[in-house]
């Protein structure tokens, strides 16, 4: 291989930490817990970005952008929202630096302290909410349907990298509506969309739920979400959409005439999915010889690969690569011919098969005689030698396997590691295993927090689709009405 990883059942943590580093997916920057996205990495967030741009705008959303800098006594109007977002706050006190007293570097100039501190973003809610309240006016303003793709801030003490470092980019939706029933409408809505870009983008399985009480983004009534299974059993967030109810619009007064003429405040809503996603996308598909891409999401759908020895040798395989390259083009799939004299064509192959290219061809002296080429798919890693003739329709044709197939093995590993569990004390035996857990839960915060301590599991959410069933909760044996997903999470 040419760079080799560590496998996963070894050293899972390692595993995934190679994968990004020797992928060129990212690295670490020289700021603590930040990181910097490689080109390749970045080309990967460009397609999910555009894609969910897309799909939010179909569904009648619009861009818009908002400061990343948010005055602190903002933040303090929403009292759940600060207590939330406290911790993990950075603070811009001074706006000035200044020559060191011994003239060996700067220091903060202590005149230039900022009249009021400011919050450098770790979520937008308050500062769109001080905005809303000059657009709103009457019913006629709503609904407000806005989006921003931005960088946030959250300072974190253990990082890693797209999981959860100090700044991540993200989208986060936020909007206002005239009633409750319309809000809720568009809470649903949004994290149907994330599943739909889950399951049909990036060949996740994901659950849809609800969030309880005390997993709830701070200051929402209610929080849905996404949940992913990850190769180590481990549970992923992978999207949260929130209905904040009125909470935001008393804080900042936002209210609005309605048609009968009466003041009412406006309902809210926000969503949101971030950089984590390639976490997700990683986790999910990845194997020990690298990143396995669905095709939908991969920078490089197909790479063309020539054998040779020779450059007059090489001058006539690069021709009929790239006759194959425009013909692929012109289906609208991406293709790349690495076609480097400096590295030999097993190292290529290594190489891109770490980078999860789906595709592969391979075309030699004697293909170019016979008239066929070497065919390889990256999530199963069959080949096979076919005519070159069709060729380009052929993989047209395989892509959307490979993306079905993609899915499929993710949802029968989710299926295998899903388990239904009664006892408490089998519970705390299996966890340790990974899996997704469906348990009766009494319904109490007391009950959530114990298995969380005892276990390091936590109701990962309330899922939509779980059937009414009478049990008893696993801990206390108290009645409960359906089953929850309880797992380690990241």
């Amino acid at each position: 291989m040419a760079k080799e990883v560590t496998s996963y059942e070894e050293n899972y943590a390692q595993w995934y930490n190679d994968l990004v580093i020797k992928a060129d997916l990212a690295e670490n920057s020289a700021v603590r817990g930040c990181m910097v996205i490689k080109p390749y990495g970045y080309a990967i967030w460009e397609k999910i970005q555009a894609t969910l741009d897309k799909l939010f705008k179909d569904t009648g959303h619009v861009n818009a952008y908002f400061p990343l800098f948010i005055p602190k006594s903002f933040l303090s109007q929403e009292a759940e929202h600060v207590e939330g977002f406290a911790k993990e706050c950075a603070v811009v006190t001074h706006h000035r630096l200044m020559n060191s007293p011994d003239g060996k570097g700067v220091v903060v100039d202590p005149a230039a302290k900022l009249e009021e501190e400011l919050i450098v973003r770790p979520t937008s809610e308050t500062i769109i909410w001080n905005t809303y309240k000059n657009w709103i006016k009457s019913y006629r303003d709503l609904p407000i349907l806005c989006n921003q793709w931005a960088n946030v801030v959250r300072w974190e003490m253990r990082t890693r990298l797209f999981l959860r470092t100090t700044e991540f980019l993200w989208q986060e939706g936020h909007t206002a509506h005239a009633t409750r029933a319309e809000a809720i409408e568009e809470t649903r809505r949004m994290v149907h969309v994330y599943e739909k870009f889950a399951c049909e983008w990036m060949s996740i399985p994901v659950i849809v739920g609800a969030k309880t009480a005390s997993e709830r983004f701070a200051g929402a009534i209610d929080t849905l979400c996404i949940e992913a299974m990850m190769k180590d059993g481990k549970a992923l967030q992978s999207g949260t959409s929130h209905f904040l109810g009125q909470n935001f619009a008393k804080a900042f007064d936002v209210q609005f005439a309605t048609k009968e003429g009466r003041l009412e405040y406006v309902w809210a809503t926000s969503w949101g999915v971030s950089t984590r996603l390639m976490g997700a996308l990683i986790m999910t598909h990845s194997d020990n010889n690298g990143l396995v891409l669905p095709p939908k999401l991969a920078p490089i759908q197909t790479i063309l690969i020539p054998i040779h020895k020779g450059d007059e040798e090489l001058a006539q395989i690069r021709e009929c690569l790239q006759q194959l390259k425009n013909e692929l083009e012109a289906k609208g799939i991406s293709a790349k011919i690495d076609d480097r004299d400096n590295v030999r064509s097993g190292f290529k192959f290594a190489e891109w098969e770490l980078k999860g290219v789906p595709v592969r061809l391979a075309l030699g002296p004697r293909d170019m005689q016979n008239q066929t080429i070497e065919i390889a798919r990256r999530d199963t890693l069959e080949k096979q030698v076919l005519p070159q003739a069709g060729i380009a329709g052929f993989i047209e044709d395989l892509l959307p396997q490979i993306q079905k197939n993609i899915y499929k093995k993710a949802l029968d590993f989710r299926e295998k590691n899903t388990f239904i569990v009664d006892s408490y004390e089998e519970f705390k035996q299996r966890i340790e295993n990974g899996g997704f857990f469906l348990c009766h839960w009494d319904g109490t915060a007391e009950t959530e927090e114990k298995i969380k301590e005892e276990t390091k599991a936590t109701i990962r959410c309330i899922p939509f689709d779980a059937p009414d069933e009478a049990g008893r909760c696993m801990v206390t044996g108290k009645p409960s009405a359906k089953r929850v997903v309880l797992a380690r999470a990241y």
